[in-house]
């Protein structure tokens, strides 16, 4: 089986993105329901990578997550599909360029329109049934 590579977003994602600060990472437990099961490695493409380190993210995720967390992107790139364009540039930097990954993000507009690897999230809700359906599809193939 290939390695594959999920790059995380949180706001939008494992929470809301309009929250409380006390709702931050409430859907993290889905996620990490899922990731008990299924492994991956897993890449912090959030934005939060420029306010904590590695290893303080580590700490506010469920086990099932933490432990599976290889890294983060770098620096955050200017112009069009962002969070797109960041991705690639940790896959080339990381000699990683013909791997199997997706995006869990809220920020379609990060990516190319019709993006194969963006597993879109409502920013409303947050993850939900319909993403980690998807995500346990592709982890089981």
């Amino acid at each position: 089986m290939k390695n594959k590579y999920l790059f995380l977003d949180f706001d939008g994602v494992l929470h809301p993105s309009l929250c409380d600060s006390k709702k931050y990472l409430s859907n993290a437990p889905l996620l990490a329901g899922l990731l008990v099961e299924y492994s991956c490695q897993i890449i912090i493409s959030s934005s939060w990578r420029f306010q904590y380190s590695l290893d303080e993210i580590k700490k506010m995720l469920p086990k099932a997550i933490s432990m599976q967390i290889i890294g983060m992107t770098g620096d955050a790139y200017s112009g069009g599909n962002q969070r797109y364009n960041e991705i690639i540039f940790y896959l080339k930097a990381n000699d990683k360029s013909l791997v199997d990954w997706k995006a869990l993000d809220d920020s379609q507009n990060e990516f190319p329109l019709n993006c194969k690897n963006l597993i879109f999230c409502n920013h409303i809700t947050g993850l939900g049934h319909k993403q980690l359906m998807e995500l346990k599809k592709w982890l089981q193939n």
